[in-house]
C-alpha cells in the first residue's frame, strides 16, 4: 500500500534525518540516492535556518525541496528562494521586551547571522561546519528586530515552559510556537509551520499529502506527521509526542538510521 501510494518523502532534520553526530551516514545518502532514482520527490523540513541546513542535505547529493526556519523559508531544488515571512520588528521588540529569565539563551534568526544574548556551547555544536554565525548583542540597543524566527534554549524545560506561556499569556493569538525539543523553544509568524510551507510544494507538483510518506522527532513536525498519508515517529522523539499521536507508528531512532531503514525496507524491496 506504501510502495503503490507513496510519491513524496518528507523528513525532518535533526534528531531524525541526522544521526547523533549530527551529520547524515553514508548508509542513508546511499538509500537517498536509490529512492531519487526511482523518481522520489524528496521534501526536508527543518527548523534549522537555511544556511545552516544547505550544506547539511547537501551531503545526501540529491535534488531536494528544502523547507527552513519551521517553514518560514522555502527554496527549490536548485536553490532558488520561493517562499519567504518574517517576524516583523515591533512583534520581535515586544515578546523581548517581557520579562525572560536571563538564564535562557534567546536567539534571533536573521537572514544572514543569528543574535543572541549569550555564548551557548551546546547550541553552537549543532553546526559541524559554521555557515550561520553568531552574533553576541544587546536586545536593549538594537535598531532593527525583524526576524525569522525567535528561539529560546536552557537545559530546564519547565524554565521554557513559563517563557512560552509567558508570551501567550500577553499576545494569546499573535505567534505560532513549537518545541522542537524540549530544550528549544521557537516562536514564529502564525502563518508558519511545516505542514503550510510542504502543502506549497505539493501544489507546485501537482501532488497532495496522500502521496507523502513523513518522518519527524518534535513537536514542531506534529502537523506534517499528521496531514501526511502516512506519519512515522522517530523511537528518540519525546514521549508526550508519541502519546500525542498514538495512532501514528513509532520506528527505529535516529542513531540507528530509522529513516533510511524504514525507507529501505518498505518502499525499495
Amino acid at each position: 500500500m506504501i510502495r503503490e501510494n507513496c510519491k513524496v518523502i518528507i523528513s525532518d532534520l535533526d534528531g531524525t534525518l541526522l544521526n547523533q553526530y549530527h551529520v547524515i551516514s553514508d548508509y542513508t545518502r546511499s538509500v537517498f540516492q536509490e529512492l531519487r532514482q526511482q523518481n522520489y520527490l524528496i521534501i526536508v523540513a527543518t527548523g534549522r535556518h537555511h544556511l545552516d541546513a544547505m550544506p547539511l542535505v547537501e551531503k545526501l547529493g540529491v535534488p531536494l525541496y528544502l523547507v527552513t526556519s519551521n517553514g518560514a523559508r522555502i527554496h527549490s531544488p536548485s536553490k532558488e528562494l520561493l517562499f519567504s515571512i518574517n517576524m516583523e520588528s515591533d512583534t520581535v521588540k515586544s515578546i523581548l521586551s517581557l520579562d525572560i529569565d536571563p538564564e535562557i539563551t534567546t536567539v534571533l534568526f536573521r537572514e544572514d547571522i543569528w543574535q543572541t544574548n549569550r555564548h551557548n556551547e551546546k547550541l553552537n555544536s549543532f553546526q559541524k561546519e559554521v555557515t550561520y554565525h553568531p552574533q553576541l548583542v544587546d536586545f536593549k540597543k538594537l535598531d532593527d528586530y525583524e526576524a525569522i524566527k525567535i528561539f529560546f534554549t536552557h537545559e530546564n524545560h519547565d524554565k521554557l515552559q513559563k517563557v512560552r506561556d509567558l508570551i501567550l499569556e500577553q499576545y494569546p493569538d499573535s505567534f505560532n510556537h513549537a518545541f522542537s525539543l524540549p530544550i528549544c523553544l521557537e516562536f514564529m509568524d502564525k502563518r508558519v509551520d511545516k505542514s503550510v510551507a510542504i502543502a506549497k510544494i505539493l501544489e507546485i507538483e501537482n501532488l497532495n499529502f496522500n502521496h507523502a510518506i513523513s518522518f519527524g522527532d518534535g513537536f514542531n513536525d506534529e502537523m506534517m506527521l499528521a496531514s501526511t498519508g502516512k506519519g512515522l515517529i522517530m523511537g528518540n522523539a519525546p514521549e508526550t509526542l508519541k502519546n500525542k499521536l498514538s495512532h501514528l507508528e513509532v520506528i527505529a531512532t535516529n542513531h540507528e538510521d530509522g529513516v533510511a531503514k524504514y525507507l529501505s525496507e518498505s518502499l525499495l524491496k
